[in-house]
């Protein structure tokens, strides 16, 4: 088992995502460069959070043709699984490895704090360690949060159950209170149809250790290990 930190120019939350799979959950991971399209034989690769490329022109809109992307795309297609954070997420959108776009939070500021967000679905390697409608707490920093998309993508999303992760406040209530970015349908993070690339927007690597005020990051990480641990066990 081996994760796969990919850093762009820009990423800030590489070496968070480093600390939280190389030194809490301790599993093998090493760092790889935007301009390899070698992914050191990585079972799991992790876009972190950041500004890749100054998030000139738009987020994530350069980032999506550095070399390394074309290594992810393949690796995705052949079932590998990717997840982007924050940033991650934004490129992910932009390289069409999921569906929708990302704009300008509602509030048009820069929003960086701790929000909740619930579980909507645990069939997929994200999140196969939570419970359905668990609340976890994880922290958020970003400015262009807002997912948006069509209305038919939007139905696919919701009937084929893609929304992995929906903004709430602390007691799960899902209106717009607990949303802090204008999200539409409070969606905090969602799923390909092939459950093998997910983004979030919020930062389950800066939430695994109780000096964090949270380890409820834990829950997202740590699935992708079960993942992996089931799929050697079913291939053995």
């Amino acid at each position: 088992m081996k994760f796969g930190v990919v850093v762009f120019p820009g990423s800030n939350c590489d070496h968070d995502a480093f600390h939280a799979i190389g030194h809490v959950l301790q599993k093998p991971v090493e760092f790889i460069w935007h301009q390899s399209e070698d992914l050191q034989n990585s079972d799991v690769l992790l876009l972190p959070g950041g500004f890749s490329y100054g998030d000139y022109l738009r987020t994530g809109a350069i980032a999506r043709f550095s070399p390394v992307m074309n290594a992810i795309s393949k690796f995705a297609k052949d079932g590998g699984l990717v997840l982007g954070v924050c940033n991650g997420f934004q490129i992910l959108l932009e390289a069409g490895l999921l569906p929708g776009a990302m704009m300008r939070n509602s509030g048009l500021r820069f929003i960086c704090r701790h929000v909740h967000v619930r579980v909507e679905d645990t069939n997929s390697p994200f999140t196969n360690a939570a419970q359905k409608g668990q609340i976890l707490k994880l922290p958020i920093a970003h400015s262009d949060g807002n997912y948006n998309c069509d209305p038919d993508t939007l139905a696919e999303l919701e009937k084929n159950h893609q929304v992995l992760f929906r903004y709430t406040t602390p007691d799960g209530n899902d209106d717009t209170t607990g949303n802090p970015n204008g999200s539409m349908n409070n969606i905090a993070g969602i799923c390909n149809r092939e459950r093998n690339v997910a983004g979030l927007m919020p930062h389950p690597e800066r939430a695994v250790e109780s000096a964090l005020n949270s380890e409820d990051g834990l829950v997202i990480l740590g699935s992708m290990v079960e993942a992996l641990v089931g799929a050697a066990k079913a291939t053995a």
